[in-house]
């Protein structure tokens, strides 16, 4: 949020399965706008919300959103909340909720569109739960960003990096967004590519940064011009 004013209309996060790009100014319009609807919609502080969305351009959005409004987001398939953010179709049997907003049309759900319709709540909450994998283990605002702070000395990015996120599970890849964000980087979600897929989409991006799961980053390791980082790397200080 801090680079958005920075970086304004420079690529924060291209989708290569969708072709999405966000922007680091519609990334913060768009986050701070579905916080605010989060808001009408009631939602308190502390609540948790389901987030059902794959790893892309929407996952970011869609927890930073919750966290913005002062909620906790699920990254989960299923569970019980009053509220889910969906990408798509979702299982009512195993998701127990009261309203579901989706990026893609579903029935039974609301656009997630219809939560950006009016203007933006210009601060979101700096401590205070902000996440959670399981339900039970609460990932602070404040830990987080503090944490981000820490990875910055170790695993750095610049605002001139293109960031070849080839992570496969969405909370690490969340953490790399998140990470190279900061600085003002732009990240490509690769969606699990193979070792050829990656060289290929890395010389089409001209990416200088690749963040992959351990056997692929070791058979990257080498390449004259991506510096190859593993995926744990972004996660080991939380202890996952």
């Amino acid at each position: 949020m801090a680079a958005a004013p920075i970086q304004a209309d420079q690529p924060a996060v291209s989708d290569v399965r969708t072709g999405e790009v966000l922007s680091y100014a519609a990334f913060a319009r768009r986050v701070t706008r579905a916080a605010a609807g989060l808001r009408r919609e009631g939602l308190r502080y502390g609540e948790h919300v389901l987030v059902n969305v794959p790893l892309g351009a929407t996952l970011p959005v869609a927890v930073h959103a919750v966290a913005w409004a002062g909620g906790v987001a699920v990254l989960a398939t299923s569970g019980v909340a009053r509220i889910m953010i969906s990408h798509g179709a979702y299982d009512p049997v195993t998701c127990k909720v009261e309203q579901v907003f989706s990026f893609k049309p579903v029935p039974g759900a609301r656009p997630f569109a219809e939560l950006m319709s009016e203007g933006p709540l210009e601060f979101g909450p700096l401590a205070g739960p902000a996440a959670t994998l399981d339900g039970e283990r609460l990932f602070d605002n404040d830990e987080l960003a503090t944490d981000l702070r820490r990875l910055a000395n170790r695993v750095v990015f610049t605002r001139d990096d293109v960031v070849i996120n080839a992570v496969s599970e969405p909370f690490r890849g969340l953490r790399v967004i998140d990470l190279a964000m900061t600085t003002g980087a732009h990240v490509v979600v690769a969606h699990e590519p193979s070792l050829i897929g990656c060289r290929v989409l890395a010389a089409e991006r001209r990416a200088t940064v690749v963040v992959a799961p351990y056997e692929l980053a070791k058979r990257l390791v080498g390449d004259p011009i991506l510096r190859v980082i593993d995926e744990r790397a972004v996660v080991s200080s939380l202890a996952l």
